[in-house]
């Protein structure tokens, strides 16, 4: 057993533990246990300063998760599978969900409905489904690893899913997504970099979502994948509580940079059971947005994205700031039109 694999057998699971280390009232939660399943890595878990604290949020069950302010989620997946552990969204790419578990489980997760009910699923044959789908949808051209988190399986058995994959002549782009960087850094080792290196080109796609996430642990982790040749994007979710601050979301994002990981998207929350005490406003993020442009690089600067039935959606915010003052970007851009060139002026 490797160390990291030692890590997720150490993981804390119950209530028990978690009283005896906060001193908390477990009585609230267990309602919450009995519907979504709890596991904190002993890392992250090492990462919450107090109770309540921003790691504290995403990690340990919360009785709002039982409110029934979102009664459904927004994408039925089960509407976007033609097979079972495909989701194909888009002509030209698709979603593999090769594991049904992750090293800690995300209070937030758009898949947490699909976390809790996958006991005793036999990913082995969904997966031979799934890749003789792609097989056959000659379209398909760049696929998405996810689950549950794909670097929860060893390295032998990703390995033979990568070689699968290797060996369809359409598909040309291979993407991992994983919060193990974040949540179980030790989970990227020096083996499993190489193994990776051997099937470029491959991008990984992980989930800071605050800066106390970046630590010498996890930027070890980042760097090691981009010493591989592995180019990493990050891919927050603006979540209340946790990151739903301009000072927050600016330093998490030029953090980012120093660890050699490109902020891609942030998020805006999708609609799912058991998350609505995470939700913001739409409003809230346009402003992160506007306080991040022009006071961080433009490398640092993701996308704000709403995910809708047809696919992402940038979001921009309202106003932009020249000269000290915030005009209007829509009044801004009308004047662009009216002065192409600057006459006028």
């Amino acid at each position: 057993m490797e160390q990291w694999q030692k890590s997720v057998s150490g993981s804390l699971t119950s209530l028990e533990e978690l009283t005896e280390r906060f001193g908390i009232d477990p009585e609230p939660l267990r309602p919450v246990l009995e519907r979504y399943r709890m596991r904190i890595t002993p890392y992250y878990l090492s990462l919450i300063q107090e109770v309540g604290d921003p790691i504290w949020r995403q990690c340990v069950p919360d009785p709002h998760e039982l409110e029934e302010g979102i009664p459904f989620d927004s994408f039925d997946e089960a509407e976007l599978s033609p097979v079972r552990g495909v989701v194909h969204r888009y002509p030209n790419r698709v979603v593999l969900l090769i594991s049904s578990t992750c090293p800690t489980f995300c209070r937030f997760c758009m898949r947490k409905s699909w976390i809790k009910s996958q006991r005793g699923f036999n990913i082995n044959e969904s997966i031979d489904r799934a890749i003789r789908y792609i097989e056959k949808n000659t379209a398909v051209r760049d696929v998405i690893l996810s689950g549950g988190d794909p670097l929860s399986l060893s390295d032998g058995s990703l390995e033979d899913i990568l070689i699968r994959l290797r060996r369809i002549p359409h598909i040309e782009i291979i993407r991992i997504g994983s919060r193990a960087p974040v949540t179980l850094p030790d989970r990227i080792t020096l083996k499993l970099c190489r193994m990776l290196k051997g099937y470029h080109p491959l991008y990984v796609n992980t989930h800071f979502n605050h800066p106390l996430e970046i630590t010498p642990q996890s930027s070890k982790a980042c760097i090691r994948l981009v010493e591989a040749g592995i180019p990493v994007g990050n891919q927050t979710v603006l979540l209340k509580g946790v990151n739903d601050d301009p000072a927050v979301m600016k330093e998490l994002m030029q953090k980012l940079l120093t660890i050699r990981v490109k902020p891609y998207y942030i998020h805006h929350l999708d609609l799912v059971k058991g998350t609505s005490h995470f939700r913001t406003s739409i409003e809230q993020g346009k402003t992160i947005m506007a306080s991040l442009r022009g006071q961080i690089s433009g490398m640092a600067t993701p996308y704000y994205v709403i995910d809708l039935p047809k696919g992402k959606v940038p979001i921009l915010p309202d106003d932009i700031k020249k000269d000290g003052k915030v005009l209007s970007l829509r009044n801004y851009l009308g004047k662009m039109i009216e002065y192409p060139d600057g006459a006028g002026e």
